[in-house]
């Protein structure tokens, strides 16, 4: 087994730690509950589950999916959370070679995950991850450069002696101010012809934070893609569940979020 293996396998089995965080952020933050007290518990019947009952994915499996204590279901949720940020923790360190490229791309990926789960669940984008992945992906463009586009070119041709590390933040900073005014103009504009609310602002700071990651041109794409699937699937769910498309609010940052992970794997 090669050291890249090893450690992408490594990087998979922190997802999954990092996956039943998740899961706590996901059931707490919509609801302005902490994430740290109280522990973890039962959300039926309350009872505290020891910590060899919470083990990723292995206790679901033991358990056979139901509570210990009550034996009620336990949401299927919580082991797709743990396998799905363990998967793109191991794909985006075996893509980028680790490092601090695999260390920001396992962030992003973590960010998404989060994000797809709470607002699929409560409509919901807490401003702990979509302010806070903006503020990441900030800090973390001069350390591993966004990928190079039209506005790196532009800015090159106005000031060739910028260092990469300047350039990169100030491409992170533009794409997050366009995509996310771009973003909240549509929403406004909409509103004002539709009169009600057609976007939320959780999805125009979603927007920025994508922006801050990818980069114009890739938060471009997952804007696009997340509108197809949006607009493709949406339809479908909502024809399934009969209800009233004019009213019904669809989940924008899940499609949001799956469309930045294709995006990012268009650039890995």
């Amino acid at each position: 087994m090669n050291d890249l293996l090893l450690a992408s396998l490594l990087a998979g089995l922190f997802g999954l730690i990092a996956g039943s965080f998740l899961n706590v952020c996901i059931s707490r933050l919509p609801h302005d509950y902490s994430v740290v007290t109280p522990r973890s518990h039962c959300p039926r019947c309350g009872a505290m589950i020891a910590w060899y009952d919470n083990i990723p994915l292995l206790s679901f499996l033991l358990l056979m999916g139901r509570c210990r204590a009550c034996r009620m279901p336990i949401s299927f949720r919580y082991p797709l959370v743990e396998f799905s940020t363990g998967l793109l923790f191991f794909w985006a360190w075996w893509r980028t070679g680790g490092g601090w490229a695999g260390v920001k791309w396992c962030l992003f990926a973590a960010i998404l995950v989060e994000l797809i789960f709470s607002d699929a669940e409560t409509r919901i984008l807490p401003d702990e991850f979509t302010l806070g992945g903006l503020f990441a992906g900030l800090a973390l463009a001069p350390v591993v450069p966004v990928p190079e586009g039209i506005l790196s070119w532009l800015w090159r041709l106005q000031a060739p002696e910028t260092p990469r590390a300047l350039e990169s933040f100030l491409h992170a900073s533009a794409s997050a101010a366009l995509l996310s005014g771009g973003l909240w103009l549509m929403g406004f504009l909409y509103e004002r012809v539709r009169g009600r609310e057609g976007l939320g602002f959780g999805d125009v700071k979603m927007t920025a934070f994508l922006g801050a990651f990818l980069g114009f041109e890739s938060a471009l794409l997952a804007l696009m893609a997340g509108s197809l699937l949006g607009s493709v699937l949406g339809f479908l769910w909502i024809k399934a569940r009969g209800a009233d498309a004019a009213t019904y609010e669809l989940p924008f940052g899940s499609f949001l979020g799956a469309g930045g992970i294709l995006a990012a794997a268009t650039r890995l």
